[in-house]
């Protein structure tokens, strides 16, 4: 079973629908019992950054993402979720993150159209579990302000061109991110849920 992280953000059933379509059983919750016993975790998100973070500890989510994390079980997250995973954010002030990911999360600047929404494709910086079967190229869904600077570029799998490279898609370990929204990108989104999901298995760690 996978855990959709509900800590009062939209976007959750869009998820869970979309890996129940792939035949995965996923569960919506802010219950850190239903998280610890999970297979995997998805940590979605929409809005702001500072919100979100205080959300998360208000409900006690905090430390359970952290130590989920640390066990080994596969995380994702998507969107703001992924922003989460890094350790600050720039967003309307100074925000500390879940440190998953050494890095910052800064705003787009430029004389181009903010946010970014619409569809973008990707670039694939390196091989990883989470991209079996694609070969770049492929469209995914974005809606963002920010976007992340890892500390340690390895830690990148794709990027995308919004008048710079950005980052798109993330790995470090058992932690990864998306800054797209899978659940929103067509067969490629599924495609990269899908290899997500299989990650999560019983006895799969990589």
């Amino acid at each position: 079973m996978i855990a959709i992280v509900d800590y009062g953000v939209g976007n959750l059933r869009s998820v869970q629908k979309a890996l129940e379509s792939l035949g995965q059983q996923a569960a919506v919750t802010s219950d850190r019992t239903v998280l610890d016993a999970a297979d995997g975790v998805i940590l979605p998100g929409v809005g702001a950054f500072g919100d979100a973070m205080a959300s998360l500890r208000r409900l006690g989510l905090e430390g359970a993402l952290k130590e989920n994390a640390k066990s080994g079980k596969p995380l994702l997250g998507i969107c703001l979720g992924m922003q989460l995973l890094f350790s600050v954010s720039e967003e309307h002030g100074q925000h500390v993150g879940l440190g998953l990911i050494p890095g910052h999360v800064r705003r787009l600047h430029g004389d181009f159209k903010i946010p970014h929404v619409g569809w973008n494709s990707l670039r694939l910086v390196r091989r990883s579990p989470l991209t079996t079967g694609l070969d770049g190229g492929e469209m995914a869904y974005f809606v963002h302000s920010y976007y992340v600077e890892p500390m340690d570029g390895g830690v990148l799998v794709a990027t995308t061109d919004y008048f710079r490279d950005l980052p798109a898609i993330v790995s470090r370990d058992n932690v990864h991110g998306m800054q797209f929204h899978p659940e929103k990108s067509a067969a490629a989104g599924l495609h990269l849920l899908g290899n997500f999901a299989a990650l999560c298995a019983p006895g799969v760690r990589v």
